[in-house]
């Protein structure tokens, strides 16, 4: 960005990165929905719902909330990555610019959290 001093710049910047985090919580919640599902068939005694089916659904929950997690952390670094293609006067005076990437990183380590509780009620 050269010489621009345009702070909507910055700002539809800070508005795709909670985006993502808007997309990341939508993959681990429709992980844990599929995680939990299988449990509930199996509690339920559908027929049918074999223990090798509630894994599948474990995995493929596991697999949601692990992406999930991904996206918060990919999106945090892609950000800092274009916040350091500004220039200083892009930036508005007294701005705290990590504060939406703090977020996201506490969503994604919350993500990484809820796979270890979910890991852990299996076992």
């Amino acid at each position: 960005m050269t010489g621009q001093t345009d702070p909507r710049v910055l700002f539809a910047a800070e508005r795709t990165l909670f985006s993502w985090n808007r997309t990341g919580i939508s993959l681990m919640a429709f992980g844990f929905v599929v995680e939990r599902f299988g449990l509930y068939m199996q509690i339920l005694g559908v027929h049918g719902v074999l223990g090798a089916q509630r894994y599948l659904s474990f995995i493929g929950g596991m697999g949601f909330i692990l992406l999930g997690a991904f996206v918060e952390i990919f999106s945090v670094l892609q950000h800092r990555h274009f916040l350091a293609t500004l220039h200083e006067m892009d930036i508005p005076a007294g701005y705290n610019t990590r504060a939406a990437m703090a977020i996201n990183i506490a969503v994604g380590f919350m993500g990484v959290m809820l796979c270890g509780y979910l890991f852990l009620g299996v076992l």
